[in-house]
């Protein structure tokens, strides 16, 4: 039965949520403050977070930045009155899988939550039988497994979106993708229109994992097409 933590802060909006994910055959957690939200995402495990924006105290961007620094990768559906694309754009770079906007349909919220929980169990399962090995690229360790990167034997902390991003591109050397291509494999066809999205995370992907920014040895640009992983490197799957 999938756990699902519910942090928001007005009452009736929690309980129609809690209701129609009862109806999905959740097990539901209510948080009203993004304190009380942050420390129980903190210490137990989940497999959906409900956040909404606007909280009393700790907002929910901030909550959603914190627990992304403290590497925990539940996904986040975040829900807020607020309509402005700047929004959106800053919650899903820091780490949201996806947003509605209040007020929002019944049928569009269940939608959106079978969708990343259907997204989840395809993960769990890859990661279940298909990632047993660790992938080396020249210096570059991917840990499939433990969702775990390192650059010459340091750990690099990635987000959510931008280790898919990498795997993604490192499992198709030489393969290019535009940022529209990328935008739907790893955000969802619903952000269409959001392009700059995938080049922000793909700045900070490299920022993180090339020695320098300006020659980059690994994500490279195809020009007037988007982005590919270099097929020029030496690669082996490790024992992880």
């Amino acid at each position: 039965m999938p756990r699902v933590l519910i942090i928001e802060d007005d009452k009736d909006i929690a309980e129609l949520v809690s209701i129609h994910l009862t109806d999905l055959v959740c097990e539901i957690k209510h948080c009203a403050t993004g304190e009380s939200g942050l420390a129980t995402a903190f210490e137990e495990i989940f497999d959906l977070i409900i956040l909404d924006l606007m909280l009393p105290g700790i907002d929910g961007l901030e909550v959603c930045r914190r627990m992304r620094a403290r590497e925990i990768i539940t996904p986040v559906l975040m829900l807020t009155a607020k309509s402005e694309e700047i929004d959106k754009v800053v919650g899903l770079e820091i780490g949201a899988d996806d947003y509605l906007t209040k007020p929002f349909s019944i049928r569009e919220f269940v939608a959106r939550v079978k969708a990343i929980l259907r997204r989840q169990r395809i993960r769990e399962t890859a990661g279940d039988h298909a990632m047993t090995n660790a992938l080396r690229i020249e210096n570059l360790v991917i840990e499939h497994d433990k969702r775990k990167v390192k650059l010459d034997g340091n750990r690099i902390e990635l987000t959510p979106k931008e280790y898919d991003l990498l795997v993604l591109l490192a499992s198709h050397p030489g393969k290019s993708y535009s940022r529209e291509d990328l935008l739907n494999l790893i955000w969802g066809y619903e952000f269409s229109g959001y392009e700059h999205t995938v080049n922000s995370h793909i700045n900070r992907l490299r920022s993180k994992i090339e020695s320098d920014f300006s020659k980059p040895r690994y994500i490279l640009t195809t020009w007037g097409i988007g982005y590919r992983f270099s097929d020029e490197l030496s690669r082996e799957k490790i024992s992880s």
